[in-house]
């Protein structure tokens, strides 16, 4: 029996963090509360309680009865749902954040990603009850949009091939996740969060490629030819211009290798080769 057990409410419960968050919890005798929108759609384990809602919406009755912590989705309605939460009584939120919201690098200001979780982050800490915010930076999962180019032609097209991120596998987001939602001393704490390895975007599709058995091709192209490619998919000029400044920058000082993972969770955060065996399908 874990003497420890906390009730923590998670939201955004069917995203990939949300998945790893709740069998993380779960395994550590923990219970566990979902709000999502299509409860009869969330596919989770039986253990969770599931709750209809929107994090939009006025919380449903009784969502915070009983509950010692609360995982925030970073939707941008979320001003409300924190208030609501810290009068209720939950004690602590754990938000998932951005570390572009540090504005580490020049790149970051007034980036999408900066101006969209820095109003969260506010929020949250003027919520009214203890907090912690966790910073990732890349995930992992931002190279799944290469899967569909790779099953038809066998690479990908991009700028900046040597450009050298280090990429989070969304399990060790979830990892951390759960140990500041059920153990003490995080209130006040912002954690940025990277995977072990910084790679270029060729070494990249090199681990996507050895986990599906298949020799892939990078195809170099302009900035100003990838512009125009995601302007004919509709990706707004705003989140364009945030990926070639990052991936431009990245060229010369590679992202910094953050030890939060291990520091937090005791054991070694994973690699992109990790996170590409857990994803061969959705490339082969």
């Amino acid at each position: 029996m874990n003497t420890n057990q906390k009730t923590v409410l998670v939201t955004g419960a069917t995203g990939t963090v949300g998945r790893y968050l709740i069998g993380e919890l779960l395994a550590g005798g923990h219970r566990v509360r979902a709000l999502t929108r299509s409860p009869e759609a969330a596919n989770l384990p039986t253990e969770v309680e599931l709750v209809a809602g929107d994090l939009a919406a006025a919380p449903p009755e009784g969502l915070f009865d009983g509950v010692d912590s609360a995982f925030v989705f970073p939707a941008a309605e979320v001003a409300g749902f924190v208030k609501a939460a810290a009068a209720a009584g939950v004690a602590h939120l754990v938000l998932l954040s951005s570390l572009a919201a540090a504005l580490e690098h020049e790149r970051d200001r007034g980036s999408a990603s900066q101006v969209h979780h820095a109003a969260i982050e506010d929020a949250v800490r003027d919520s009214g009850a203890d907090w912690t915010i966790l910073r990732p930076g890349t995930f992992a999962g931002n190279l799944l949009p290469w899967a569909q180019p790779i099953r038809f032609t066998g690479g990908v097209r991009g700028p900046y091939p040597t450009s050298a991120q280090a990429p989070i596998h969304e399990a060790d987001i979830a990892a951390v996740a759960a140990v500041a939602l059920t153990g003490p001393g995080h209130a006040g704490k912002h954690y940025p969060m990277t995977g072990p390895q910084a790679l270029t975007r060729i070494e990249q599709l090199d681990a996507i490629g050895a986990a599906i058995g298949r020799e892939l091709h990078f195809t170099e192209i302009t900035p100003d030819e990838f512009s125009a490619e995601m302007r004919s998919y509709g990706v707004g000029d705003d989140i364009v211009s945030m990926l070639l400044h990052y991936w431009s920058d990245t060229v010369e000082t590679p992202d910094v290798v953050r030890p939060t993972v291990p520091q937090l969770t005791g054991r070694p955060a994973r690699t992109l080769a990790d996170w590409a065996r857990d994803h061969a399908a959705d490339f082969a």
